[in-house]
């Protein structure tokens, strides 16, 4: 995966999100993600760096951005929009690292909290390999260095986001860009070796690239679930999404691997080369394929893992 996708560096942003009216992303949902659309892209490097993971940050964004549009009449000044989606954004990470119990996973390696000495930000050009081993750190501390060193918040901006003090933030901070200082290099995750999975999804691209719906179709339980960002989000069943495939251009369908996981990366096709356009994820249980998430409408995903690829 690694060595394909640098082969591709074109910017994807252009891409336009499809709507499918029988969905739970309505046109007025459409409207709003227009209106917050340059903060987009920020939100989604903030969740996928809290998470340790561009996917589970594109699913964490948009359940934060449909969290604010439904709450969106609460909002009284136009110009609290950004602090607030990064805040609803921060609040839905931790509950997600905390049901992981990544907490105690981070500190573990960092017994007590012994008094440190201020260390000064990283330089000009550190903010790419901040991003990626803020993941090493206990969470309160991942979200002061990034908001700080990687997206220039204010201490006051970063104490009422993380429900603390500009003291706190500044103590956080100091934490955390020491214990990144000592950090060893940290080795490429590789996947976790899962042989089932593999299996299933041998056969789901074999299916898939076949254009043989049918035979995708039983791979899936009756109840399986789709998630295509910006566009669906219901029962695989009562879905276009085959239609949508069979109507679309050339495309091809392999399996990769990115940040440890086993995913499938769609290619499009430019001119006569194959090109890394977007990414699905499967989640399976039993063999049976339970949950599918197509990433079509989140280009910047894959700008992300570009970008991490060197």
């Amino acid at each position: 995966m690694n060595q394909q996708i640098r082969k591709s560096r074109e910017t994807r942003q252009g891409m336009q999100p499809r709507l499918d009216p029988e969905g739970l992303f309505d046109r007025r949902y459409a409207a709003f993600l227009g209106t917050v659309s340059h903060l987009r892209v920020k939100l989604h490097r903030y969740c996928a760096r809290m998470t340790g993971s561009a996917l589970d940050g594109e699913d964490i964004m948009q359940e934060a951005l449909f969290e604010a549009y439904r709450k969106i009449e609460r909002l009284d000044d136009a110009q609290a929009l950004r602090p607030w989606l990064f805040r609803i954004a921060h609040n839905r990470c931790i509950d997600f690292i905390r049901n992981r119990q990544a907490r105690q996973r981070a500190e573990a390696g960092y017994a007590g909290d012994d008094i440190v000495l201020p260390v000064e930000p990283a330089g000009p050009g550190a903010g790419r390999a901040i991003e990626r081993l803020v993941v090493h750190l206990p969470p309160k501390e991942r979200a002061c260095v990034l908001l700080k060193d990687v997206f220039d918040h204010s201490l006051e901006e970063i104490a009422e986001l993380v429900g603390s003090t500009s003291g706190g933030v500044k103590s956080a901070l100091n934490r955390g860009r020491a214990k990144l200082a000592a950090l060893p290099a940290q080795p490429v995750a590789a996947p976790a070796h899962d042989p089932e999975l593999a299996r299933l999804l041998d056969r789901y691209v074999e299916l898939f690239n076949r254009r043989d719906w049918d035979g995708v179709r039983a791979m899936a339980s009756a109840d399986a679930r789709l998630r295509v960002s910006d566009c669906y989000n219901g029962l695989l069943s009562g879905s276009p999404y085959f239609v949508e495939y069979e109507r679309g251009e050339p495309w091809r369908m392999q399996q990769g691997a990115i940040e440890g996981e086993i995913v499938l990366v769609v290619d499009r096709l430019h001119g006569e080369e194959w090109r890394p356009a977007y990414l699905v994820r499967i989640h399976a249980d039993g063999g049976v394929i339970d949950r599918i998430s197509d990433y079509y409408a989140c280009p910047w995903i894959l700008d992300m893992v570009l970008e991490d690829a060197g």
